[in-house]
């Protein structure tokens, strides 16, 4: 929220200066981002009056004028705005004067016609950001002669502070002023907000049909209103310094109270509303037309204001163009309501939008100040645009309003959270000053809560107010003794910084995405996925739990794609999400994507492409961490996964994760243009490993034997590998594959498999005899039950 420094000390006016009071609001928990000054820098700049006015002899679109600037004498000056008029007051920049953007004024001759000085823009003065179409006007009542600095009050800042959700009572000048009075131990005074009597008998008819959502709702007709009116220059400056630009005077006034007192109001055309005022919820079918011209398809939770024709507004959100004001209205109807924030949160993200209105009542509007600001606002309006103004029409349901609170602060509690004692007076009067009702007891304090204080309601709550107010920088600085003891490291689990040690050792870089992920993305790695669909999402694109750490992999690849890294290398861990929300199944995992060359690019390296074995040779620089020989690979189908380079990941004969190629269908539909790799893996599998055991080392000579076999070309290597395992007893000490061949010599539909086995007994020499009976045995049954025969 941005605040004018005068306006603020218009209500409380500290004895600090400017960084001071937002170093104080910074250390009461409200954090200020930005001071800035309302204007750009310049001088001698003053109130002066047109007191004449003829065309240039030799420019149609100049004026020579003739000035008033309070030196006694009249300045012919050239002016080209096109609403320059005798009788005006403006700005006059004298001869000298240094504008915004180091310009200088100087006497010049313009088309033979001299000019001393020069009549200013809001543009040219630094208070407007797009150039102005004219000279700024001033009020008739301006002095003339006074510093145009001065008489504008330009020697302000603008103060941002950004505040937490919990604390939307701040969202006003009200708020922010109260809380810099209780800091400093001064009375707050605002505007006078006297109930304005009506003086017309006439009102229109409101009826509140969702009474939980909308449990008071106060509506005045004002009737002959002149929309065409000027909203007064202090008015248009106080919201230009608030981030807000005017718009009409209806409008204005408006925005003006919800930044005085933190209540959304909205006006209406009286002329497009039919039969009475209804707030509903929204019907199916049902559209509107928003105020910045979007139209929208309302859904059946949404609550709306209506007539008898249908909606006018989204609550607490956004207003309907059709009943808006314009300039052809006369008859306004001000709405002034509280909404739950409840029925309001989410509603506005629902649609893509973000409302000053919205914004608040998401945080929660005090529930007594709807009628306040009515007054407030009637009491404006009649001044800047005249009219008639009915009597107030409320409907309100105190059942189903906010009720005060009651909270008990124990002094003990307190001292230990603060570290401090505290006097009994000194927290009774901090507790008062923030506007609670306080009763002293033996143990403490029991509090009634106001109703604009959404964020108290219990111990801490109270803790925390009695700790910002006394001063954060007042308590004692205690370093915490305690025991601490090493935790105890188990040998059979491998700890997750380990594997995330090794997977940077591969070359890769940890990602950390969101647990949410876009349903289509989802959709099409994972069709058959079900998991928890969020109520109150961030956005569209982040509505869905991720079932997989693929989506997000995914879309980190297409964010490294879009900005020129041809090689990615990541990988995350986190939780997937399951099942409906009543049997969700949490499962950590570990997930990694590779695309690219194999090596990054250099003299020494080559081009080629990381393929299916260079991942898998990752994952299995993993595994070999824990357990290696409770893992297997087999071929598998996945719907994310290219036929054929995709295999499923088992861990002690259960299914622990998969690995494969992206599938060329869902590259091309998510618009990737190279091949990506990926696998997934659960992380307790991962981590599961067995205590470390010293076998001696055998001091007898090994024995190897090379066999190559004939086998199907469909058949997994691993079945060939399992059998030889199972055959060759208990000393062989090593298998491995080293030859895969296809071509001349070896039967079509048939592969050549290359196996090197060596033997190793631990305590004598191992005899040719014994040996070929292990290969005689592993010969005979991989021809029985794989169809294997030796390669001649």
């Amino acid at each position: 929220m941005k605040f004018s420094e005068q306006w603020l000390r218009d209500w409380v006016s500290p004895a600090l200066s400017t960084q001071a009071l937002a170093d104080q609001i910074t250390m009461a928990g409200l954090e200020v981002d930005a001071v800035e000054p309302v204007a750009a820098a310049f001088n001698e700049v003053v109130v002066a009056e047109v007191v004449g006015k003829a065309p240039h002899p030799d420019a149609d679109k100049l004026n020579v004028c003739q000035v008033d600037d309070g030196s006694g004498e009249s300045i012919q000056v050239v002016c080209g705005a096109p609403n320059v008029a005798v009788g005006q007051k403006v700005p006059f920049a004298r001869v000298g004067a240094v504008l915004p953007g180091d310009f200088t004024i100087k006497q010049a001759r313009l088309r033979g016609v001299e000019s001393r000085g020069m009549i200013c823009s809001a543009s040219e003065l630094g208070l407007e950001e797009e150039t102005s179409a004219g000279i700024l006007v001033l009020p008739a009542g301006a002095p003339v002669g006074e510093g145009f600095r001065d008489f504008m009050g330009l020697d302000d800042h603008t103060i941002e502070v950004d505040l937490t959700p919990n604390r939307g009572d701040c969202l006003s000048l009200k708020g922010l002023a109260r809380e810099v009075g209780v800091l400093n131990r001064l009375a707050v005074s605002g505007p006078e907000l006297a109930p304005v009597a009506p003086t017309v008998d006439e009102t229109f008819p409101v009826r509140v049909e969702d009474i939980e959502r909308c449990p008071r709702y106060i509506g005045r007709l004002i009737k002959g209103v002149d929309v065409t009116a000027e909203t007064p220059l202090w008015m248009v400056e106080r919201l230009r310094r608030s981030g807000i630009r005017t718009i009409d005077p209806v409008v204005d006034v408006t925005n003006y109270v919800m930044l005085e007192l933190g209540q959304p109001l909205h006006a209406f055309d009286r002329a497009n509303l039919h039969g009475s005022v209804v707030v509903r919820l929204a019907r199916e079918g049902e559209r509107l037309v928003l105020l910045d011209g979007q139209e929208i398809a309302l859904a059946g939770d949404t609550l709306v204001i209506a007539d008898e024709r249908g909606p006018l507004a989204i609550a607490g959100v956004m207003g309907g163009e059709h009943s808006g004001v314009s300039p052809e209205t006369r008859d306004i109807f001000l709405e002034s309501a509280f909404f739950s924030p409840l029925a309001v949160a989410g509603q506005a993200r629902t649609y893509g939008l973000h409302t000053d209105a919205s914004h608040r009542f998401e945080r929660g509007v005090d529930p007594r100040l709807p009628r306040e600001a009515a007054e407030r606002a009637t009491a404006l309006l009649l001044a800047i645009t005249g009219g008639e103004p009915g009597p107030l029409v409320e409907v309100a349901s105190e059942a189903h309003l906010p009720h005060g609170r009651e909270a008990t602060l124990r002094a003990s509690r307190l001292e230990q959270a603060l570290g401090k004692s505290l006097p009994g007076d000194e927290v009774t009067e901090i507790l008062e000053r923030l506007g609670l009702e306080v009763e002293a007891s033996g143990q403490g304090w029991t509090v009634q809560v106001p109703s604009w204080r959404f964020d108290i309601a219990i111990e801490e709550d109270l803790i925390e107010e009695v700790a910002r107010i006394h001063g954060y920088n007042r308590l004692p600085v205690r370093r915490p003794q305690v025991r601490l003891a090493l935790r105890p490291a188990h040998e059979a689990h491998t700890p997750l910084a380990r594997l995330r040690r090794q997977m940077v050792a591969r070359g890769y870089q940890e990602a950390v995405t969101y647990s949410f992920v876009a349903p289509e993305l989802q959709q099409a790695l994972h069709p058959e996925a079900i998991s928890p669909t969020l109520a109150n999402p961030i956005s569209s694109d982040l509505s869905v739990m991720r079932a997989s750490l693929f989506p997000g992999l995914v879309r980190a690849l297409q964010h490294n794609l879009n900005r020129q890294q041809d090689r990615v290398r990541l990988f995350e861990t986190g939780l997937t999400f399951r099942g409906e929300l009543d049997h969700l199944h949490q499962t950590p995992m570990l997930g990694a994507l590779v695309c690219g060359s194999r090596e990054p690019e250099g003299w020494s390296g080559g081009r080629e492409p990381v393929d299916f074995f260079d991942l898998k040779g990752d994952l299995e620089s993993l595994l070999v961490l824990g357990e290696p020989e409770a893992w297997r690979f087999e071929p598998g189908e996945h719907p994310a996964l290219h036929p054929g380079q995709c295999a499923r990941i088992l861990h002690r004969g259960e299914e622990a994760g998969w690995i494969g190629t992206l599938h060329p269908a869902v590259r091309a539909r998510l618009g990737l243009k190279v091949d990506a790799l990926l696998f997934e893996v659960r992380l307790d599998a991962l981590t599961q490993g067995r205590v470390p055991a010293f076998t001696p080392l055998s001091r007898h000579p090994e024995v190897r034997r090379d066999l190559a076999f004939l086998v199907d070309e469909q058949l997994p290597v691993q079945s060939l590998l399992d059998t030889i395992r199972a055959q060759a007893g208990e000393w062989l000490v090593e298998s491995h594959l080293f030859d895969v061949y296809q071509g001349k010599g070896v039967p079509e539909g048939l592969k050549s498999v290359a196996l090197g086995l060596t033997w190793q007994h631990p305590s004598r020499t191992l005899n040719d005899e014994e040996i070929n009976q292990l290969v005689d045995a592993i010969v005979a049954e991989s021809r029985q039950h794989l169809g294997a025969e030796l390669r001649a």
